[in-house]
C-alpha cells in the first residue's frame, strides 16, 4: 500500500512516536493481570531497560514487546520504503533487548518478554506470568 503522506510528513509523524507507555499493549496486560487476580506488580521503576511491569519481591520483570518495533518472527513485516533504516532500527532494538535481558539476569531478575500478538490469548499470558512468579 502506498504511503499517503510526503516523506517530511511521515518523518514528523514517526518522530512523535514515543518509546514508553504504549497503552495498547500495557493496558491489555494490566487487564489480564487484574482478571487473573495477579497482584503485587509495579510500573515505572528504575531498572535497566525500564521494564513495563515489575514484581520486586519475586524479582520478576515483564516487558511487552510490540511486534513491529522488536521484530517479531511471526508478525514483523518489513516496510517497503526506507528499508535500510528500518532494518537497522529493528536490529538495534533486538540487540538492546538481548543486552537488557543479560544485565537483568546477571542481577538476579527473571525476565519475561511477551509479544504484542500473545495478548490475544489472555489465559496463556496469565499462565506465563504465574509460572514466572512461581520459579
Amino acid at each position: 500500500m502506498a504511503d499517503n503522506w510526503s516523506r517530511k510528513k511521515r518523518s514528523e509523524v514517526m518522530g512523535k512516536v514515543r518509546s514508553t507507555g504504549n497503552k495498547s499493549t500495557e493496558l491489555k496486560l494490566i487487564k489480564i493481570l487484574r482478571q487473573s487476580n495477579i497482584k503485587g506488580w509495579r510500573r515505572n521503576q528504575a531498572l535497566p531497560g525500564r521494564p513495563d511491569f515489575i514484581f520486586r519481591s519475586r524479582r520478576v520483570v515483564i516487558f511487552v514487546d510490540g511486534c513491529f518495533w522488536h521484530g517479531c518472527p511471526l508478525c514483523y513485516r518489513r516496510p517497503k520504503s526506507n528499508q535500510a533504516f528500518w532494518d537497522e532500527k529493528v536490529r538495534k532494538n533486538k540487540k538492546r533487548d538481548e543486552t537488557v535481558n543479560r544485565e537483568l539476569r546477571e542481577k538476579g531478575w527473571n525476565v519475561v518478554r511477551i509479544w504484542e500478538h500473545e495478548l490475544k490469548d489472555p489465559d496463556s499470558v496469565a499462565q506465563r506470568v504465574f509460572d514466572a512468579l512461581r520459579d
